[in-house]
């Protein structure tokens, strides 16, 4: 972990020398160029990125487990091996972002056990739960097509750790996106059971996918400070309207009918999508742990992470030359 160093003391509005380290800042981001660790930086640039990474963080742990409970229950052995290796992904994308936090200054115990106590939220999607099989592809196909418009854009952004941390997992996260399309062409094809499957899926999870990006422009508390920062590059709303230009025509070649109460409507002249507005006081009760299986992600975090201290422990033992015995639940 990084620690505070020199570089990163007076940087408060008032302390010494601010409007001129932050002048000197700002004129490195508006070039374009990529904030270090051990840059200075000011002090509302680095929570608001630990913020936004430990979100990120959490997120595709908790990803993992709607999509991991359906492991067992895979049509075939092909989907299973696919399956298995997206949540191994997903996880391994949430240890790269923790160590992209860290280089902030949090450590990644103490965002664990946010997560594990209910503290730190994740994304919104995965308070819901998974249903049925054409859930995993729903999950694995349009959700992760949201979480690349997002992650693409990100990686552009002006903290380097950040930015190359998610240049890999968009790489992975193509993959995932091509593997949740080929299903869902499957279900689309195939029988009618499978057909009503998938627009059941559909149906359930618009919602929480049309809330995805975050609240809308005139809601949002932090997207001006962001793109000033160029933490972001572009508003939720604009992450939302590439998301539905590129992805609705798609649904509809497949059949799949997106639910008549949001009242989808799109304006050639303006290449815009028009909707009915999501309830963004559900939005934020969700992602404050209020969602279907809030409760059920949480436990399961925290189950999981007890279960296997023995084996932080037994690294730890191993790194100083002791051993620990197994426990008998292994």
């Amino acid at each position: 972990m990084v620690q505070i160093t020199e570089k990163w003391t007076n940087d408060r509005p008032g302390d010494p020398g601010y409007a001129e380290r932050l002048a000197a800042f700002e004129s490195r981001v508006s070039r374009g160029d990529k904030v270090e660790p051990g840059d200075w930086m000011p002090r509302e640039y680095r929570d608001q990125l630990v913020r936004l990474i430990h979100v990120h963080a959490n997120s595709e742990i908790c990803g993992a487990l709607p999509e991991g409970t359906w492991i067992p229950h895979a049509p075939s052995l092909k989907r299973k091996l696919a399956l298995v290796a997206k949540v191994q992904d997903e996880v391994g994308h949430g240890q790269l972002l923790y160590r992209a936090a860290e280089t902030l200054g949090k450590p990644r115990e103490e965002m664990i056990e946010e997560l594990i106590s209910g503290k730190a939220k994740y994304s919104n999607v995965f308070h819901y739960p998974a249903e049925t099989w054409a859930d995993v592809c729903v999950i694995a196909w349009l959700i992760d097509a949201a979480a690349i418009v997002n992650q693409a854009m990100m990686a552009e952004g002006s903290y380097g750790p950040y930015a190359r941390a998610l240049k890999r997992i968009c790489y992975e996260e193509a993959f995932h996106l091509t593997h949740g399309y080929d299903m869902c062409i499957s279900m689309a094809t195939g029988s009618k059971v499978q057909r009503d499957m998938l627009q059941d899926a559909v149906n359930r999870w618009w919602k929480p996918i049309m809330m995805f990006h975050g609240p809308s422009d005139k809601e949002s508390t932090h997207t001006a400070q962001l793109m000033r920062w160029k933490i972001k590059l572009k508003t939720n709303d604009e992450q939302r309207q590439e998301f539905l230009r590129k992805y609705v025509p798609k649904m509809y070649n497949l059949g799949i009918k997106i639910p008549a109460e949001w009242d989808m409507r799109y304006d050639e002249k303006t290449r815009t999508w028009h909707y009915n507005e999501p309830d963004w006081e559900e939005f934020k009760t969700v992602v404050r742990g209020g969602g279907p299986v809030s409760a059920l992600r949480q436990e399961t975090r925290r189950l999981s992470h007890e279960q296997g201290r023995w084996v932080r422990e037994a690294l730890s033992a191993a790194a100083e030359g002791r051993r620990v015995p197994m426990p008998a639940h292994v």
